[in-house]
């Protein structure tokens, strides 16, 4: 399917620079926020095992513990994605850009928009990426992330409310009540939370509209957007998550699979004059992508 392009008007020279609307990136990825599992070229099987009875009092011989191991395995299956755009230079004949694809009747694709498209693209995926891991629900074009995977595999482990300034540190509280005592304290746990909680948080922690109260009696000039805890655990805000959503868990219990790391920043701009003679552009990524956590025990889903 063509891509439809609307022309601008430009009152003189070029400017050097496209202005695109912001974008989200696969900032939990960048991150290192959950562990990454690269190299997967069909799937991977995590054994995840648990030990029971294992410690017992001391004696002068050897004597194998009554104790067991229960192995289980979670899958993480990358589901494969792609990009495909067709671009006609003809449609751009008529934009401000038209001198620098050549006087020739054989376009060129101008560079610095090439450079745009190729840009735009890698963070228009990384957007699509981001929401998939924490919000995806194996549809065409995604794939099932946390939320749904946690859901059907127990459901909310805290049920959600609608979270404001005004309740937002009890909302927490309740998260982190429901951590487990073993996971509690470990040096890579996070609550993931969503916009909206992270916001309401923000606004709690500059006071209720006070003048001078709130963090160092800054009121809402507080933040400066740096990182943020509650009850010694780091939150993580992440655009990904669907409001009034949080999950509590180790980086170290929850997987993204794919299988070059560097596929999903590779873009190929494909200039089809060579080829059939068209002054079609195309504009091609592939990549996999999929996430997996590994003991659901060790996480609270609050939704």
């Amino acid at each position: 399917m063509s891509v439809t392009i609307t022309n601008s008007s430009y009152a003189g020279e070029f400017a050097g620079k496209y202005l695109a609307a912001s974008l989200l990136a696969a900032k939990t990825i960048d991150d290192g926020a959950i562990t990454v599992l690269p190299n997967i070229k069909y799937k991977a099987a995590m054994k995840v095992g648990t030990f029971a009875n294992l410690v017992k009092g001391a004696e002068c011989d050897f004597q194998p513990n009554a104790s067991t191991l229960t192995l289980t395995e979670k899958i993480l299956t990358p589901k494969e994605l792609q990009v495909n755009l067709d671009i006609c230079k003809k449609t751009l004949h008529e934009d401000w850009e038209a001198a620098q694809m050549g006087y020739s009747a054989f376009d060129n694709l101008p560079p610095l928009f090439s450079d745009f498209v190729i840009a735009r693209v890698a963070a228009e995926v990384a957007s699509a990426t981001e929401t998939s891991i924490w919000s995806g629900t194996d549809g065409a074009d995604d794939f099932d992330g946390f939320d749904a995977l946690l859901t059907a595999d127990g459901g909310a482990d805290v049920t959600a409310g609608t979270v404001t300034s005004a309740n937002v540190v009890t909302e927490l509280g309740n998260i982190v009540y429901a951590i487990p005592s073993g996971v509690y304290g470990a040096e890579d746990l996070k609550i993931f939370v969503s916009q909206n909680i992270f916001k309401a948080y923000v606004r709690a922690l500059g006071g209720f509209a006070a003048t001078n109260s709130g963090v160092d009696a800054q009121s809402h000039m507080w933040y400066q957007g740096g990182a943020v805890s509650f009850d010694g655990v780091d939150l993580y805000p992440t655009s990904g998550l669907a409001a009034n959503t949080a999950i509590a868990a180790r980086t170290s219990n929850l997987f993204f699979g794919t299988g070059l790391l560097d596929d999903r920043n590779q873009v190929r701009v494909i200039d089809m004059a060579e080829n059939d003679g068209s002054q079609n552009v195309r504009i091609v990524m592939r990549y996999t992508a999929g996430v997996q956590y590994g003991v659901r025990g060790d996480i609270v889903l609050y939704s």
